[in-house]
């Protein structure tokens, strides 16, 4: 059966990309995406509500997030939605889901000046 897994996202960052190595020696960049939506309420307000993506790159595409993404960056990703588990204080399974980045695009420059980053995934590479 057919099956897709994309996202794409427009955002600013929340916080600058914080990098870290996996115990097998592969680069991880970790950052948060605000995503906003405005619309008018029926009383003619304006109105917004704002989510909070967490991302996760990989690799070189991790690279380039850390050396050229900082708070407040907008960007454009595309990405696949990955969802984890881990075990609190308590005992209790907890999961989260997080985007794992697979291209982007800065948005705060002209288009000539962009770099565009995007990686080919393979199967497995990215669990930590």
């Amino acid at each position: 059966m057919p099956a897709l897994n994309r996202v794409q996202l427009i955002g600013r960052l929340g916080k600058d990309p914080e990098s870290r190595f996996t115990p097998n020696g592969k680069k991880v960049a970790h950052f948060s995406l605000a995503v906003s939506n405005r619309w008018k309420s029926a009383g003619g307000e304006t109105k917004e509500s704002t989510e909070w993506v967490n991302i996760e790159a990989w690799g070189r595409l991790g690279e380039v997030c850390q050396q050229y993404l900082h708070k407040g960056s907008l960007v454009y990703l595309e990405g696949r939605l990955k969802t984890d588990k881990y075990e609190d204080k308590g005992g209790e399974t907890k999961y989260f889901t997080k985007v794992v980045a697979l291209q982007m695009q800065m948005l705060d420059k002209k288009q000539d000046e962009e770099p565009v980053a995007a990686v080919e995934e393979e199967e497995g590479e990215y669990d930590a």
